[in-house]
């Protein structure tokens, strides 16, 4: 049972494309996470992204590799702006919810659940980056159980 939070992956220009979906890059980058998530045996349950193009194009390459059971579903609460406090409090553990989104609101999220400030940073995402967070054994406090970023340098 875990929380997975990402980023999507790198985009376009938006003179390049008003939309701003993945570039070539972020879309290889997303792809190959995907299949080390996959090759881990990452099981989530559904995939729900914030509805903006880079998002939804990364929650769909997230799903081709690892088919949630609940499908993928856009939310209109998970823009770079909205408040994670809000959607914290609909989160249950047991649905192995991953979460595709944008900064700051996936960096403020993590904070808000590690010590309810979402303003103190707790770690830095990259494009195409998964962050699993669960509780800590034998208590409601949330921990970043592993971290999957594209580089590590």
């Amino acid at each position: 049972m875990a929380l997975f939070l990402v980023q999507h992956g790198k985009n376009l220009p938006k003179d390049q494309d008003p939309d701003k979906g993945l570039s070539p890059e972020g879309n290889d980058t997303v792809r190959r996470i995907a299949q080390v998530a996959a090759g881990y045996g990452v099981a989530v349950k559904e995939i729900r992204h914030s509805g903006k193009k880079r998002a939804r194009e990364t929650a769909e390459l997230l799903g081709d590799a690892l088919k949630p059971s609940g499908g993928i579903t856009s939310s209109d609460r998970l823009g770079p702006t909205d408040d994670p406090a809000a959607v914290a409090s609909d989160i249950r553990l047991e649905d192995d919810l991953m979460l595709v989104g944008h900064l700051p609101f996936m960096e403020k999220m993590v904070s808000h659940l590690i010590h309810g400030d979402q303003d103190r940073p707790v770690i830095k995402f990259q494009n195409g980056g998964i962050v699993c967070l669960d509780f800590y054994p034998d208590t409601t406090d949330w921990v970043i159980k592993w971290a999957l970023m594209p580089e590590i340098g």
